[in-house]
């Protein structure tokens, strides 16, 4: 038997018994499916950055139905961005003594106390989209699931290289205390050297995955970088904030935009020419492979420490053939 080797304890399975007893991608997951058992096996507590970001609500919408469809519920709540709040939804779901716990981390390293507390009180913690960083305790979370982001930032960087015919300065609108964000930019960073592109950086900002403030942090880049070439923004909603700051600077010539996710919104800038090209992650796969995990552990499995799911390269041919945006 393997550390990640499930072994629930005798609590939690008096737990699960008494409860008993009472998509962002080109294509749809073929194994999906809403049938499942009528009655309730035990809950799920789920705790995501944000639902203001259309990315967590898929993944949440994916692990609700995954759940159902192996009789478990799914309990969703979000931190909002705040690792305070998000630290407190972890300790209802103690109290509530959840089956299992899922987060995508406000803060990776200031998550680590909670997963702590959660691991402490018996209750198996994995993480999805966003890794656990803290030392003494990503080793705690049974599996974590999440998009290949450092490969994806290497297709970001390749897409600016094609974008701007390999020559020019760029900016990086980045969310620093997210190690999802942070593996793109380092992904970005590390292609850029290995082609020894000429592309300039001229610094990494926080534009905390935010449209609003990417919006605010952009024009002051656009300020201080008046021969700015290009922006790598770590998802949609910071590529959609600086290209609402392009357009008020009259700057949508100059500046090309290259971002993360493709989202709806996303997939349309991409199809609009605001956005040059995405790497596309697909969240519906990231909320049912993480159910999956949970109900592997759940059933003695070994389930692997890391399940990475492969970007791909959206681009505007892309998006005129999708017939999902004929009606957005």
């Amino acid at each position: 038997m393997t550390a990640r080797t499930a072994c629930l304890p005798w609590a939690l399975l008096m737990a699960a018994a008494l409860l008993g007893a009472g998509g962002c991608g080109r294509e749809s997951d073929p194994a999906a499916t809403t049938d499942g058992p009528e009655t309730s096996r035990g809950t799920i507590g789920l705790s995501v950055l944000t639902l203001q970001n259309p990315f967590f609500q898929v993944i949440a919408d994916s692990m609700r139905d995954e759940a159902a469809r192996h009789g478990y519920e799914a309990m969703v709540v979000s931190g909002e961005l705040d690792p305070a709040a998000q630290d407190n939804q972890v300790n209802d779901f103690i109290v509530r003594g959840v089956s299992a716990i899922v987060l995508t981390p406000c803060d990776s390293e200031a998550i680590g106390q909670a997963i702590r507390r959660a691991t402490e009180a018996g209750i198996p913690v994995f993480t999805a989209d966003i890794a656990c960083t803290a030392d003494d305790a990503r080793d705690l979370v049974v599996t974590h699931v999440a998009t290949n982001n450092y490969l994806g930032g290497r297709l970001a960087a390749r897409a600016m290289i094609e974008a701007l015919d390999n020559e020019g300065k760029v900016a990086v609108l980045s969310h620093q205390t997210v190690e999802s964000a942070v593996e793109r930019v380092r992904g970005f960073h590390d292609e850029l050297a290995e082609q020894q592109s000429p592309i300039q950086v001229a610094g990494e900002w926080a534009g905390m995955g935010t449209r609003d403030a990417s919006l605010n942090v952009a024009q002051e880049v656009l300020q201080a970088h008046p021969d700015l070439a290009g922006f790598f923004c770590i998802n949609d909603p910071s590529a959609l904030g600086a290209r609402a700051a392009l357009e008020i600077a009259n700057k949508t010539d100059q500046v090309t935009l290259v971002g993360f996710d493709g989202q709806p919104e996303g997939k349309l800038a991409i199809r609009d020419g605001k956005i040059f090209a995405d790497p596309i992650q697909f969240p519906d796969r990231i909320g049912r492979e993480t159910v999956r995990a949970i109900i592997a552990y759940f059933e003695g499995g070994d389930v692997p420490e890391e399940i990475l799911i492969e970007p791909e390269l959206y681009y505007q041919a892309d998006a005129m053939e999708n017939p999902e945006l004929a009606d957005l």
